[in-house]
């Protein structure tokens, strides 16, 4: 991979107010590549605010298409990669939870949320790929929130190279520092299984409907150390840098790196009941 230097931000966004969001975005992906950072993350449906109402109203596919325009646009004047999230809207049916990914030389990806939380079962349609991205020498994968609970998704993405899993968050309810304690119990172990660089960043602020994120960022190294976090209540950048020695140096230490001792037939064979 690159050595890179990572910006995940924790946004408010405004339901509904995309406009606003999106000059927010552009703004902030500004000052992170002024700082000199190469990825600018910014949380899950960041463009569009999490929606609890109708989100597939929330625009057209005309508009979103401009949104997208848009942040393809940005990621080229700074010449950075962008990951920003909205509601995808689809010719019928609900629309996906999406992050889009834009890099200079256009979009690198569109990650649809695979596995949706227990509130988002009937607004939304869950997503049918696990993918991985890459950008320039460096190939990563993105999952949304919820699906940081499926340690599969994680492994997968780490067979399929991923060198870094970027993780954007729309989670609520709770102050920041028990955010943050919820977090550890699970991303580290997602970094430390799988060798590999982990970053989460989530909404911050009231967003209406009842709804208060608490401000959280936090970047582990691929042996599940935090290099870096910020916890609060305001709009934050938090900048990370991540060194290929570093992946490295896990990935060649034959007990540090556990991938290679997988023993794939056995799980295929073994239901939940324990019969073969």
């Amino acid at each position: 991979m690159d050595d890179l230097k990572i910006a995940a931000v924790c946004m408010h966004s405004i339901p509904g107010a995309i406009t606003r969001n999106i000059d927010r975005i552009d703004a902030m992906a500004q000052e992170a590549s002024a700082n000199g950072a190469d990825v600018v993350c910014f949380p899950e449906l960041s463009v569009t605010g999490y929606m609890q109402d109708s989100p597939g109203r929330i625009y057209g596919r005309e508009e979103m298409e401009k949104i997208v325009g848009r942040l393809v646009r940005s990621a080229g004047e700074m010449r950075i990669v962008i990951m920003a999230g909205l509601i995808e809207v689809v010719d019928e049916g609900n629309p996906y939870i999406t992050q889009i990914i834009a890099g200079p030389e256009g979009v690198i990806g569109s990650y649809r949320k695979t596995h949706l939380g227990p509130t988002e079962t009937t607004l939304y349609r869950p997503g049918q790929k696990i993918e991985v991205y890459k950008a320039a020498n460096t190939r990563f994968g993105v999952q949304l929130c919820y699906e940081a609970h499926f340690p599969e998704i994680s492994t997968r993405m780490a067979l399929m190279g991923a060198d870094m899993v970027f993780l954007p968050h729309a989670s609520p309810r709770g102050t920041p520092e028990e955010k943050l304690e919820s977090w550890m119990r699970h991303l580290p172990a997602r970094a430390f299984d799988n060798g590999l660089f982990v970053i989460a960043c989530n909404q911050v602020g009231a967003c209406g409907g009842g709804l208060t994120f608490p401000g959280v960022a936090v970047a582990f190294g691929p042996d599940g150390r935090v290099l870096a976090r910020y916890v609060g209540m305001r709009e934050h950048i938090l900048y990370a840098d991540l060194r290929d020695e570093t992946l490295q140096e896990v990935r060649r230490h034959r007990m540090k790196y556990f991938l290679p001792g997988r023993r794939p037939s056995l799980y295929e064979k073994t239901s939940l009941n324990g019969n073969h």
